[in-house]
């Protein structure tokens, strides 16, 4: 990874004026691993996975839709993707870096349980407001449903989803109060064993 240097991100116009990235050199490979919870063997391995798909060392939300789709590729990913591009664009800029993907991935691979239901908590909070309401996880049903598309059981139709939609917040908001916080989430999800467990087996090794 002989290309590794300061954090440098350079923005160029293109013939309509709207602002291009030209190329993005991540930080030290010893930056990263102080940052991260990989080691600096296996940043280098997933480096090169990543430069294979994205040479420019960036990630717009279009690429990584249809980077996510080859993984699923009998449903519509296009919902759940943007959910999770916005969780991994720590900038909110329009795009990921390999940094971004590294810090992210080390959270979902390598964090504590504690780490990853924020991470989740993030995903869900698509208005970034500090709370999740019933809207917010009618968003996440419907991006579920259709990522699973006909292996669904029940198939998912409007009522469907706002049945499921209903049923799930209500589990979360124990005191009734139209929203959850993320205090809220960590409290239920950490007594609940079936997605404790769920959760822990993200935890990987690369």
């Amino acid at each position: 990874m002989d290309d590794y240097s300061s954090s440098v991100c350079y923005t160029d116009f293109d013939d309509e004026g709207l602002e291009t990235i030209k190329r993005y050199k991540p930080r030290s490979l010893e930056e990263l691993a102080n940052r991260t919870k990989f080691s600096k063997k296996e940043i280098q391995l997933i480096y090169q996975g990543f430069k294979q798909e994205c040479p420019s060392g960036i990630v717009n939300e279009q690429t990584f839709k249809h980077i996510y789709g080859q993984f699923f590729p009998f449903a519509d990913t296009s919902s759940y993707a943007h959910l999770i591009f916005g969780t991994f664009d720590l900038r909110s800029s329009g795009c990921v870096t390999f940094e971004d993907f590294l810090v992210c991935l080390s959270t979902l691979c390598r964090g504590s349980l504690e780490d990853r239901l924020r991470w989740i908590f993030q995903l869900y909070d698509t208005k970034k407001s500090g709370k999740l309401t019933q809207d917010d996880f009618h968003l996440i049903v419907c991006a579920v449903y259709s990522l699973l598309g006909n292996v669904s059981s029940p198939r998912y139709d409007l009522e469907t989803i706002r049945e499921h939609t209903v049923t799930v917040f209500q589990r979360f908001d124990k005191l009734h109060q139209g929203y959850i916080t993320i205090q809220d989430f960590m409290s239920f999800c950490l007594n609940e064993p079936t997605i404790v467990q769920s959760i822990d087996g993200l935890r990987t090794t690369v």
